[in-house]
C-alpha cells in the first residue's frame, strides 16, 4: 500500500491537547451554571456576547419586530429552503411506522414511535448567522411533532439576527432565547429560574458548545457529537479540477479555524495542482483569515495508489462531509461506511447541503460517522415497544418457557410472575419457588 501525505496537519497529541483544555472549561462553566442559574448565564452572556437584556427571551412583539427587517426576498429564500427540509423530513417520518403484530396465537407485540416531549435547538451565530441550522433543528422538530421546541442563538454585531429569528420562528420555535455558547446549551439542559430544563439538545456548534452536549449526555439526551465542520474530497482527474477541489476545500475552512479539510486522491498531479491553486484562492477569499489558518493548522493532502485504499483512508477518517467526483461516484456510495453525509458528482457540493437542498447538515464529527449518522426527524422520535397476552392459552404456553428460562437464570422471583399465570390461566399447580418443572418444552 502506497499512501503519501502531501501536507498534514496539527499533530494529533496537539488536537488532543486542545480538546483537554476546552472540556476543562466547560466543565467549570456547567457547574457554575447548575448552582447559580439565571445570574452565571447573565454573566456568561455579557462576557462573551457582550449582550445583556432584562430577559434573554423574545417576546411575541419582539419576534415580530425583528422579523419585519427581513427583506421580501430574504424571506423568499428562508422559506424554500425550509420547505426542502420539511419535505425530506416528512418523508422520513412516514417510512417510520408504528406496528403491531401477532407473533403466535393470542401473543401481540408493537412498538410506536412517540415524540420527545422538549427539545433544545442550538442555532450557531457568532461569527456567521447560521440561518439553515434554524431548519435543521427546528423545523425537523416540528415534522416530529415535538409539543415544546425551544432555540437559542447568539447575538449577531450586538442584536438578534433577523433571519435566523426568522427561520426559528417559521421553523415552528415555542421558545427563541438570544443566548449562545455554553450558556445557551447549558441553560437549556440544565434549566435556570427563567427556563426549564429539556429533554434532548440538538444542534451543530463550536469546540465549547460540543464538548458541553458532551458533558450534558445522560442528563438530557444530544442527537449526535457535531463540533466544528469537517469535509473531505475525494477525487480524480476524470471528474475534478484543482479548482473545484480547492474551491470546496476552503469553502469548508471558512467555518472556523479548526475545520479539518482533507483532499484524498490518486493523482498526485491533481493534489500539487490543488495545493497551488488553494494559495491563489486564499489571496482573493474575503474569509481568508479564518480559512487560511483553519488550512494551515488543519488541512491534508493524502495520495493514494488505489482507489480501494482511497476507500480504507475516507472510511478511517471518517469525515463529517465527503463530496466525491470521481469515475466511480456510485462505487463509494455502496462501499463507504463511515462518514456523516455524502455529496455525489461535480455538480453537487457541501454547501447546497449545508444551506437549501433539503438534507440535514447536523452531521457526526469527531470519528463518530462510525456509529451514527446525522440528525434527522428519526431523532426526535423514541420507538417504544408494548406487548399484551390475550388468551388463557398463550398465558400458560410463555408462562412455562418464561419460568423456566427464569430459574435456569436462578431468579426465583421472576419465575413466580410467570408461575402465578400458568396457575390461574392454565389451572396447572406449580409450587413456589421451584420453578415451572413441568410439561417439556420439547413436547
Amino acid at each position: 500500500m502506497a499512501i503519501a501525505y502531501l501536507k498534514r496537519g496539527k499533530p494529533e497529541a496537539d488536537r488532543a491537547e486542545d480538546d483537554a483544555k476546552t472540556a476543562a472549561v466547560v466543565a467549570t462553566t456547567l457547574k457554575d451554571i447548575e448552582s447559580r442559574g439565571d445570574a452565571a448565564v447573565r454573566e456568561l452572556a455579557c462576557k462573551f456576547d457582550n449582550y445583556d437584556r432584562d430577559s434573554y427571551r423574545l417576546s411575541d412583539a419582539e419576534i415580530e419586530a425583528i422579523i419585519a427587517k427581513v427583506s421580501p426576498r430574504e424571506m423568499a429564500d428562508i422559506k424554500f429552503a425550509q420547505e426542502q427540509v420539511t419535505k425530506f423530513a416528512q418523508a422520513q417520518r412516514d417510512s417510520m411506522l408504528d406496528i403491531e403484530v401477532e407473533t403466535m396465537p393470542g401473543v401481540i407485540l408493537g412498538h410506536k414511535n412517540i415524540p420527545v416531549q422538549s427539545v433544545g435547538c442550538y442555532v450557531p451565530g457568532g461569527k456567521f448567522p447560521m440561518v439553515a441550522s434554524a431548519h435543521m433543528s427546528v423545523a425537523t422538530a416540528k415534522v416530529a411533532g415535538v409539543p415544546r421546541i425551544v432555540a437559542c442563538t447568539p447575538p449577531f454585531n450586538g442584536e438578534p439576527n433577523p433571519a435566523v429569528i426568522a427561520a426559528m420562528h417559521l421553523g415552528g420555535a415555542d421558545e427563541i432565547y438570544v443566548l449562545g455558547g455554553i450558556q445557551a446549551v447549558g441553560a437549556m439542559a440544565i434549566g435556570t429560574e427563567s427556563i426549564a430544563p429539556v429533554h434532548l439538545l440538538v444542534g451543530p456548534g463550536n469546540a465549547f458548545v460540543a464538548e458541553a452536549k458532551r458533558q450534558l449526555f445522560g442528563r438530557v439526551g444530544i442527537d449526535l457529537f457535531a463540533g466544528p465542520t469537517e469535509t473531505m474530497v475525494i477525487a480524480d482527474e476524470t471528474a475534478a479540477d484543482a479548482e473545484l477541489c480547492a474551491t470546496d476545500l476552503l469553502g469548508q475552512a471558512e467555518h472556523g479555524y479548526n475545520s479539518p479539510c482533507v483532499l484524498l486522491t490518486n493523482s498526485r498531479k491533481l493534489a500539487e495542482d490543488t495545493l497551488t491553486e488553494i494559495d491563489r484562492i486564499l489571496d482573493i477569499l474575503p474569509t481568508a483569515d479564518t480559512a487560511r489558518v483553519s488550512w494551515q493548522d488543519y488541512g491534508e493532502v493524502i495520495v493514494c495508489d488505489t482507489y480501494e485504499e482511497m476507500l480504507q483512508v475516507a472510511d478511517d477518517i471518517a469525515s463529517e462531509h465527503v463530496q466525491v467526483m470521481t469515475d466511480r461516484d456510485d462505487w463509494f456510495l455502496d462501499n463507504m461506511t463511515c462518514y456523516g453525509a455524502l455529496f455525489l458528482g461535480p455538480r453537487t457540493n457541501v454547501a447546497n447541503g449545508d444551506k437549501v437542498i433539503g438534507t440535514n447538515h447536523t452531521l457526526p464529527t469527531k470519528k463518530a460517522g462510525r456509529y451514527t449518522g446525522g440528525l434527522w426527524v428519526g431523532k426526535f422520535l423514541k420507538t417504544h415497544s408494548y406487548q399484551k397476552v390475550t388468551t388463557d392459552e398463550a398465558a400458560t404456553l410463555i408462562g412455562e418457557y418464561g419460568s423456566r428460562l427464569c430459574m435456569l437464570e436462578g431468579f426465583v422471583g421472576h419465575a413466580e410472575q410467570c408461575n402465578i399465570r400458568v396457575r390461574r390461566y392454565g389451572g396447572i399447580n406449580v409450587p413456589y419457588g421451584e420453578g415451572a418443572a413441568y410439561r417439556d418444552a420439547a413436547e
